[in-house]
């Protein structure tokens, strides 16, 4: 089943992922997606189109706001 998502903006992690962040129309919750994985990412939770929990994936980064 697909929901309507809201892009809130973008994220470069630690790790050289791209991240992107998204709200769900109809339930308001936040979902974070790996949209790219960094060449030298270590972590093998980090699957590019795969959601990664709201907490423990480190935002040590550069996050880029969409508009």
């Amino acid at each position: 089943m697909m929901s309507l998502v809201r892009l809130l903006g973008f994220t470069t992690l630690g790790c050289g992922c791209v991240t992107g962040r998204y709200r769900e129309v109809t339930t308001n919750r936040e979902i974070t997606y790996v949209e790219e994985k960094g060449t030298g990412c270590p972590y093998p939770t980090h699957r590019r189109n795969h959601t990664l929990a709201t907490t423990g994936f480190g935002l040590s980064a550069v996050s880029a706001k969409a508009s």
